[in-house]
């Protein structure tokens, strides 16, 4: 069975992209495992319920933002390559990054190894090590 990592990509953004916690809830058992795993700079966190934790704090800290792919994600095998840019309400460019995400059979994704490929402003990536 080929996964379909083109389909895969395109929940997991449109995820970061839900207008409400409740809205990513009703979206993460099609994107999600129950026990998925994100490591990231700022650190490792298991579940969706991180994840939406995650974007609240951050969309709380500052203001409406959108996550958006930055060319046609890759895939191969039961992996996608999502290149990345997180842009602000007024369409400035907050930060770069990469996304590795490791798929089930199925097409949801288990876990998630991120990379900024250029941080935010003023980010020290030794003090979320």
């Amino acid at each position: 069975m080929t996964v379909d990592t083109a389909s895969a990509a395109e929940r997991y953004l449109e995820f970061w992209n839900a207008d409400s916690p409740e809205a990513q809830r009703e979206l993460a058992p099609a994107v999600f495992t129950e026990d998925v795993d994100y490591h990231a700079p700022v650190g490792v966190m298991s579940g969706a319920e991180a994840l939406i934790d995650f974007r609240a704090s951050f969309t709380g800290h500052m203001g409406a933002v959108s996550f958006v792919a930055r060319s046609t994600p890759e895939g191969h095998n039961d992996r996608v390559r999502l290149l990345w840019e997180i842009r602000l309400a007024g369409g400035e460019s907050f930060a770069t990054g990469t996304d590795v995400l490791s798929l089930t059979p199925e097409g949801r994704i288990s876990s998630i190894s991120t990379f900024l490929d250029r941080a935010p402003e003023g980010f020290d990536q030794h003090a979320h090590a």
